[in-house]
């Protein structure tokens, strides 16, 4: 397929309600609100497809842009790629979920998101964090930077008071994921959690919860699965 065949396809999988859900969770750009399910078709007929990403991307269409999520492929994909991809969105579910994904994913996770979680910008930051969050769920223990990892979570436990709204969001979410796949560092994050206890964040009048870190990470430590990493973070 195309980009405009898959652009017309992804018109007649348009949802007014979905587009509105999307609106709702923070996506500020333009959508014909297909769900998830059904670009996750499209997906299985394209596969992984570096250039065609790059052309979906390129859209400004978030249907479009999350599909070229969907299909980028990991091992093609550059920093610069990224960083484009970050410059020229403002969508919420773009910067949270897709970029954060395919760069934690790619071998540039690392590197990208402690680039971002420095920047001036709140959107940036926020991407930043989810990478790490993504990062930390993928790559084994022996590999990672416990110290730095260390000292992020005391940045997070004296910066999110400050943070802007979905910056802190998405630190309580580097918490829980360090707590949760990182096995040297599970009771440091805890009691991180703990510290910061309850985290206010306005989700827009959704029906979406801050999740409790520890809470979260105590089930998580229940079923006997911490440090378990995942196999990818796309989804």
């Amino acid at each position: 397929m195309t980009t405009p065949e898959i652009m017309d396809a992804l018109r007649s999988m348009g949802s007014a309600s979905v587009k509105r859900l999307f609106e709702n969770h923070g996506n500020v750009e333009h959508s014909f609100g297909v769900k998830i399910g059904d670009l996750k078709t499209i997906q299985k007929k394209l596969k992984k497809n570096h250039a065609l990403s790059l052309e979906l991307f390129d859209t400004g269409n978030t249907d479009a842009r999350y599909l070229a999520g969907l299909i980028a492929d990991e091992k093609q994909i550059t920093a610069d790629d990224l960083r484009h991809w970050l410059r020229t969105t403002r969508s919420a579910m773009i910067l949270e979920y897709t970029i954060p994904w395919v760069a934690a994913e790619s071998r540039h996770g690392w590197a990208l998101g402690t680039e971002w979680i420095d920047a001036s910008d709140p959107g940036t930051q926020a991407v930043g964090w989810s990478t790490l969050s993504s990062v930390v769920s993928l790559v084994p223990d022996d590999v990672l930077d416990i110290a730095a990892l260390r000292g992020l979570l005391d940045r997070v436990e004296h910066g999110i008071g400050t943070a802007q709204n979905r910056v802190r969001y998405v630190m309580n979410g580097f918490v829980i994921a360090v707590g949760c796949y990182v096995a040297p560092l599970s009771t440091e994050a805890m009691q991180v959690g703990k510290r910061l206890g309850k985290i206010s964040v306005d989700l827009n009048g959704t029906a979406c919860k801050v999740p409790d870190a520890p809470g979260y990470i105590q089930k998580v430590a229940a079923r006997g699965t911490i440090g378990k990493k995942k196999k990818m973070a796309r989804c």
